[in-house]
């Protein structure tokens, strides 16, 4: 579906068309052959239910996820993962992870799921089932839920803190360049292979503040993180830079999200001072800590842009995107924009892992917020519409060839 100027023009109602049909063919408008991501559990297609085949059972393998659009817990697009432990074990299990260690969402997950259709490409497949021996003609995702911008290293000999988990963006973009050698060998086959890619670099760091922010020690203090979000745009910044250097042309790299707003930011730093709310009921200062994570971001991005001026560097707005659902919550039919769908009585529908045992709204389309950190599919494929025909990505994905 190309226009005589060589963009693509997809309505919402049309997307929406190739997400519940599955028909990749019906969007295809030839912009790249294949996409390459990067990420944590915002884009993480099956990695890390991957990484525990062979263990108890983790909350992406069990129902309620995936309930919507697959029926089935899938890992968000990877292989289906055999679900028929007890429910002691699970509850066992999910009792372990805290609600903001959860993954995935009642259906699609990312905006890119949306947007890989969109384009005319199938879902992204995880690349760790499939590293050592995968062609990846349609390209691959690299994201693994927990990663971190900056390598747990960092932290520990910087702050003497162990993070909770050990995957980072140099971890992912070292087996991204393994991957490359594999399937394009030679500096001409892989910088031919990657002119033709679309590469999006995350959403990533958003963890690197999570882990902080979620203990309730370290929490006291909000001045680190801000100390080290410099390092962590010099690492997006590097890792951007590298895709380049290796032949990316079209790179997507979001901003985060206005964390204030999250259910599980909400619970956890819950205030009885008025003050530290904004009109809409968000946490001030911890929206303001996103807004800064994004401006200096955005400066990286115009440096890359200045340095690469063949290369095509998006910014995609996951805030501006997000706050559509917070300022207008019934123009997007949405009830309630800060509670989540599944968990607890709290106010926020926190206080239970997303689980079998826990409370699950009846209309996870009514919502933003599925598990108390990741969204819905519906807030998912608002985003998408927003990176793909704008307003929400400085150069609208579907113009970008």
């Amino acid at each position: 579906m190309g226009s005589s100027n060589g963009h693509c023009s997809i309505s919402l109602a049309v997307l929406f068309v190739f997400v519940v049909t599955g028909d990749a063919n019906l969007g295809s408008c030839g912009c790249f052959k294949r996409i390459f991501s990067f990420g944590d559990s915002i884009i993480d297609t099956g990695n890390f239910a991957y990484t525990i085949r062979n263990r108890s059972p983790s909350p992406p393998s069990v129902l309620p996820y995936g309930e919507t659009y697959f029926h089935h817990p899938t890992g968000r697009g990877g292989p289906r993962i055999k679900t028929d432990w007890g429910n002691s074990s699970i509850r066992k299990l999910t009792k372990a992870y805290k609600p903001h260690n959860m993954l995935y969402t009642n259906a699609l997950s990312d905006p890119y799921y949306l947007s890989a259709q969109a384009l005319g490409l199938p879902l992204l497949p995880p690349s760790l089932p499939e590293e050592k021996t995968g062609q990846f003609p349609t390209g691959a995702n690299f994201a693994v839920f927990g990663a971190m911008a900056l390598n747990p290293n960092y932290f520990k000999s910087r702050y003497n803190l162990s993070v909770p988990f050990p995957w980072s963006l140099h971890d992912q973009l070292a087996t991204f360049n393994k991957v490359l050698t594999r399937i394009a060998p030679g500096d001409a086959a892989t910088k031919r292979l990657l002119s033709e890619s679309l590469v999006v670099f995350g959403e990533i760091g958003g963890n690197d503040y999570n882990f902080w922010f979620f203990d309730s020690e370290l929490s006291k203090d909000r001045n680190t993180p801000l100390q080290y979000m410099p390092d962590i745009i010099d690492r997006i910044g590097a890792g951007v830079q590298k895709v380049i250097n290796l032949g990316a042309k079209t790179i997507l790299v979001p901003g985060n999200f206005p964390i204030g707003c999250v259910p599980v930011y909400l619970s956890t730093h819950k205030s009885n001072t008025s003050a530290d709310y904004d009109q809409f009921g968000c946490l001030a200062w911890f929206n303001a800590f996103s807004r800064r994570h994004n401006q200096l971001l955005k400066q990286e991005i115009g440096r890359l842009k200045s340095r690469n001026p063949s290369v095509k560097i998006i910014y995609a707005d996951y805030y501006g995107a997000f706050m559509e659902f917070v300022k207008n919550p019934n123009r997007n039919g949405i009830d309630s924009p800060l509670v989540a769908c599944c968990g607890g009585n709290g106010p926020y529908g926190t206080g239970l892992p997303c689980d079998w045992n826990a409370k699950v709204c009846r209309d996870p389309s009514r919502f933003a917020n599925w598990d108390q950190v990741h969204m819905t599919e519906k807030a998912y494929s608002v985003i998408a519409n927003g990176v793909l025909n704008g307003p929400y990505a400085d150069i609208p994905l579907l113009h970008a060839c």
